[in-house]
Formats: structure tokens, sequence, C-alpha cells
């Protein structure tokens, strides 16, 4: 079986909520477009900062319910398979989560 084949037979855990994600991140990508035209405009530094860490929460809302749908479907889907795929997810996912923290 190619990777294209696996691929296309999982589906992803936001796969229902798929509407809402796109939904909040054209939300988002118009912040960044509120954002680019705040600076051309020489807007005041503060709200421009204020509007920054709107932009921020709602890129990590987004990035925990992606999180939160990925252990809930992918993750413990392998753990109920076992063997090396669960190790693989529950790294994935460990690594993820790090970067979210980090970040």
């Amino acid at each position: 079986m190619s990777k294209n084949e696996t691929v296309a037979e999982h589906q992803h855990g936001y796969i229902h909520a798929k509407d809402d994600y796109l939904k909040r991140l054209r939300r988002i990508e118009g912040q960044a477009r509120g954002l680019q035209r705040m600076v051309e405009e020489e807007q005041y530094c503060i709200d421009i900062l204020t509007q920054v860490s709107a932009m921020t929460k709602a890129l990590q809302s987004v990035a925990l319910g992606l999180a939160d749908e990925h252990i809930a479907h992918c993750v413990v889907g392998a753990a109920r398979e076992g063997g090396s795929e669960a190790e693989i997810k529950l790294k994935e996912a460990s690594d993820a989560i790090a970067r979210l923290v980090r970040s």
C-alpha cells in the first residue's frame, strides 16, 4: 500500500470541525491584514501590540484545538492498535506540544 493510499484512507481528527477551523483561520488572516494596515498607517505602538496579542491568542487557540483533536483521534487510535505506530504518534504529539509551549 502506498503512502497516498494510506493518507486517503485515514481521516484526520479535525475533519468534523474543518469548517470551524477554516472560519477561525480566515478571521486570523483578516487580523494579519489589519496589522499590516496599522503599521502602514503608522498607528500607535501599543495599539498594534494589542492586536498582535489578540492574533497570537487566536492562533494558539487553533493550535490547541488541533492538538486536542490529534490526541483524541490519531494518538488514541494508534494506542489501541499498539506497536511502533503508537510510539510514533505519541512522540509526534509530545514534540508538537513542546513546540507550542516554546512559541
